[in-house]
């Protein structure tokens, strides 16, 4: 089985990656923890220092996130154009002009979707992001494709 189609990373889809990788990590979650303690100790004590601390560690991190997808769209030329997709039995061929690489299945790291995306991780740190807007018709392919490649404790994937 084949399955070719293209996408474009846009910042809504990279903020979208952005989002869901800090926030399942360690350092998001403990962020958000210690701003809702924050707004926890705002509310018993009503020391308007607890209330700001609170606000800005809820709050910075998301700002931060959508202004960094914005520039990286603007100064990646690999998001300027279409990325082309081809899965095959082999792997994960994506080519964008003349440059090409290519993944095997052994090497992904694990699967995911968001509301917006679903997330093929290809290490720790980086992905291919397969915005649902751009996949249409191809989405129930992809998700079979990938279920079909992967260990299904590697695939959190919901419709």
């Amino acid at each position: 089985m084949e399955l070719e189609f293209d996408v474009k990373v846009t910042a809504g889809a990279l903020y979208d990656y952005l989002l869901y990788h800090t926030y399942t990590g360690l350092s998001g979650m403990l962020g958000t923890i210690a701003g809702v303690l924050a707004l926890i100790a705002f509310a018993s004590t009503k020391y308007p220092i607890y209330l700001i601390a609170g606000v800005v560690m809820i709050g910075y991190l998301p700002c931060t996130l959508f202004v960094r997808a914005q520039r990286q769209v603007l100064n990646t030329p690999a998001f300027k154009e279409p990325l082309h997709y081809k899965l095959t039995e082999e792997g994960i061929f994506v080519s964008q002009g003349e440059s090409a690489e290519n993944q095997s299945w052994e090497s992904c790291v694990k699967a995911v979707s968001t509301g917006r995306s679903i997330i093929l991780y290809t290490s720790r740190t980086t992905a291919s992001i397969f915005p649902k807007a751009d996949l249409g018709e191809h989405r129930t392919a992809l998700i079979q494709m990938i279920s079909t490649h992967m260990p299904p404790k590697k695939v959190k994937i919901r419709f």
